[in-house]
């Protein structure tokens, strides 16, 4: 029996003894609080989507705390209160569950991007292609901050790859996370920068140069899970289902994600391993 059929089942029972007992619903419910750890890199999309999700279930409200992804993890792990992990690299999820700290079976990988090389619109760099940065000069390099930021560690395998990041490496200037980037690109306080797809596509001060090739760097692959704190787990579960919808896929692509794979499916939580 999974979790929702269960649920289902103790929620008609008591609809049927609460009024043989003389007790009366409330006239109307208060929404349950579902939170959601977000890494920045989907803030945008999320603001899209999650007002999609409130209308479908109005009996749920949605908490969203955004921040970097590895900041997030560390935060879960001392036992902040949060339902959904929403990283911006699907590994985070996967080191919380090699602690036992995700809840059995919620796991999904719910879409993907690429990396790409970004100039600002204002003061755009004088190089077109990743390959120019082999022979013209560029004055400053904005990427994620290595300690905190997911899309940092990603920039620096595809410089590691590429063999730029000895003749860059003097120029780098590192923001927190993917929006600290963009904004850096954006003021021309970097003249080039490297974020995700997601990161620069909707940003009217950001123009994507080139795209890394796909084998320079670890996949980016979007992921969502419930996470041992999670109080809500039905509400966490419908989220996460949500997310895989043919509607939500469609949202998700408008903001630069790939489509999730063929083999992500329904969520089925089962418990939590404190």
């Amino acid at each position: 029996m999974t979790y929702k059929i269960a649920l289902t089942k103790l929620l008609l029972g008591l609809s049927v003894i609460a009024p043989a007992l003389g007790i009366t619903p409330a006239a109307q419910a208060q929404p349950e609080i579902l939170t959601i750890a977000a890494a920045n890199s989907v803030k945008d999309a999320l603001r899209k989507v999650l007002p999609i999700f409130e209308s479908h279930h109005k009996e749920i409200a949605v908490r969203v705390i955004y921040g970097p992804s590895q900041t997030l993890r560390k935060q879960i792990e001392e036992g902040a209160p949060v339902d959904v992990f929403l990283p911006s690299l699907s590994e985070e999820i996967d080191q919380l569950e090699k602690k036992g700290l995700v809840i059995q079976g919620s796991k999904r990988v719910y879409a993907g991007t690429s990396l790409v090389l970004i100039t600002g619109t204002s003061l755009p760099a004088p190089i077109a292609s990743i390959q120019d940065l082999y022979t013209v000069p560029v004055r400053r390099i904005a990427i994620g901050d290595l300690k905190a930021s997911s899309v940092g560690k990603v920039a620096a395998q595809f410089l590691k790859y590429s063999k730029l990041e000895p003749q860059l490496k003097a120029q780098f200037i590192y923001g927190e996370h993917s929006r600290a980037v963009l904004d850096l690109v954006a003021k021309g306080e970097a003249e080039i920068g490297i974020v995700y797809r997601t990161d620069a596509v909707a940003d009217q001060h950001i123009r994507i140069l080139d795209t890394a090739p796909e084998d320079s760097h670890t996949p980016i692959r979007y992921g969502v899970a419930i996470v041992w704190t999670a109080k809500n787990l039905s509400g966490a579960g419908d989220f996460i289902e949500f997310l895989l919808t043919p509607q939500i896929q469609a949202q998700l692509k408008e903001h630069g994600f790939d489509q999730a794979p063929r083999h992500a499916g329904i969520v089925q939580p089962q418990e939590a391993k404190p």
